[in-house]
């Protein structure tokens, strides 16, 4: 494990130094075409895979299951465990110069890929992610609380700066992309509609809603200041299971949150225990301060006339 997250490190140090020197001698943010799973890929998408994948050949990773990759790369075949990676979330803002990351799980390898990989949450030894921003930080749970780090500009090496990092009890913070609100289940609408109405609605307090569309930077918010994020199911095609990745993004992160004390679920049962049908299996998804997440869980517990009332009562764009 020590050898793996060495190795992890530094391509991550090296990856910080070549988006920082972005746009001066390559365009990061030129497209690539597509991912297995469709979606685009930018130049820095495929230099940060082959990055991680290459640097792990003599470590312990048996098997390399990446989100810019159909199937899982076997590595080396003596290793004894096995690592999924989505080595650039938020590629969308690279041009934005908003904060950008990696995140990563590890699991112990079995004898085929599907039973290293397709398993639950709770499974993990070890998950985090290094987000890439003004601080570049690495923060990962060894399952024994949460570990932060941050890298030196000037030494270019690593210093532990948080030993158990915990997510806020409290805060009047919230996440998600209200654009889509007319295709949110009730559950969720109903959740937004009464943050929505403030300290005149049933919450009796103010909230700021965040959005930034990049996972890493929603989490390192949260992880710092509190709050819960929210990326529902809904009945647009293509997301009605979700559209986050299990393997490669919420099972790390709900592993980081629910060491910090906070709370990840799919909007209704906890997410951990869950186990992918497929490497590229999606997922609702929400964590954060787990008063919150619990309160979310709750809605969707309410008889549908009550949930629908709650809409019909304090919709979200309505004076």
């Amino acid at each position: 494990m020590q050898a793996v997250m060495a190795r992890l490190s530094e391509v991550a140090a090296q990856i910080a130094l070549r988006i920082a020197r972005g746009g001066i001698e390559e365009d990061l943010a030129g497209a690539e075409g597509v991912n297995s799973d469709g979606d685009a890929q930018k130049a820095l998408d495929v230099i940060a895979d082959d990055a991680f994948r290459l640097a792990l050949a003599d470590t312990p990773v048996r098997f390399y299951a990446s989100e810019e990759q159909e199937t899982v790369v076997e590595v080396n075949p003596a290793g004894t465990l096995a690592l999924a990676i989505d080595p650039l979330d938020g590629s969308s803002n690279i041009n934005a110069n908003v904060s950008i990351g990696t995140i990563f799980a590890i699991y112990p390898a079995e004898a085929t890929p599907e039973a290293s990989f397709l398993r639950p949450g709770t499974d993990l030894l070890a998950g985090g992610y290094v987000i890439y921003g003004p601080q570049v930080a690495l923060v990962v749970t060894f399952g024994d609380g949460v570990l932060k780090l941050v890298l030196d500009p000037l030494t270019a090496s690593w210093t532990l700066v948080t030993r158990r990092a915990q997510v806020p009890l409290r805060s009047n913070e919230f996440a998600i992309n209200a654009s889509n609100y007319r295709h949110w289940p009730a559950a969720i609408r109903a959740y937004i509609d009464d943050c929505v109405a403030g300290s005149e609605g049933p919450r009796e307090q103010n909230f700021n809603m965040r959005w930034v569309a990049s996972l890493v930077a929603e989490t390192h918010r949260i992880l710092t200041r509190g709050g819960v994020f929210l990326y529902p199911r809904d009945d647009r095609k293509g997301y009605k299971e979700g559209r986050l990745r299990y393997l490669y993004e919420c099972a790390p992160i709900a592993f980081v949150i629910t060491q910090a004390g906070g709370g990840a679920t799919d909007g209704e049962d906890p997410i951990l225990p869950h186990v992918p049908t497929h490497l590229h299996a999606r997922t609702p998804f929400i964590f954060g301060s787990a008063e919150k997440v619990a309160r979310i869980a709750a809605y969707h517990d309410l008889p549908d006339t009550e949930t629908s009332a709650l809409f019909g009562k304090r919709g979200l764009f309505r004076s």
